[in-house]
């Protein structure tokens, strides 16, 4: 993830290998929290809450710590998954300035390498 983030920041000009790399980069950013998400399920079993009217018991696992994780990190937030530990907290609210600066710097990066003149 390292080496696309570098990869786009460095391109000198905006092609479709810049675009997929960026792509790539925030998509793994998602299954890197995804995982995070996971981690704190597992140490602190009630650390999101499911607003569900199913009855069934919900846990982060698999699909909702995927959903939940995507859905913060474009900032969305539904409301159907929530979290409650203080741990759980701090990593959806990091998640969601990671999402949001990435969307602003990329943009912006790309906007400022399309827009400059090409030098023959």
């Amino acid at each position: 993830m390292v080496n696309l983030l570098r990869f786009v920041l460095r391109a000198p000009s905006v092609n479709v290998e810049v675009l997929c790399a960026s792509i790539s980069a925030y998509l793994m950013l998602g299954l890197m929290w995804t995982i995070a998400y996971w981690l704190v399920a597992q140490v602190t079993p009630n650390a999101f809450a499911f607003n569900t009217t199913t009855g069934t018991k919900e846990s982060m696992e698999g699909f909702n710590a995927f959903y939940f994780s995507f859905i913060t990190l474009s900032t969305v937030g539904y409301g159907d998954i929530t979290s409650v530990s203080k741990v759980a907290c701090m990593l959806a609210a990091t998640e969601a300035m990671t999402g949001l600066l990435y969307v602003a710097v990329l943009i912006a990066r790309l906007v400022g390498l399309y827009s400059t003149p090409k030098s023959s």
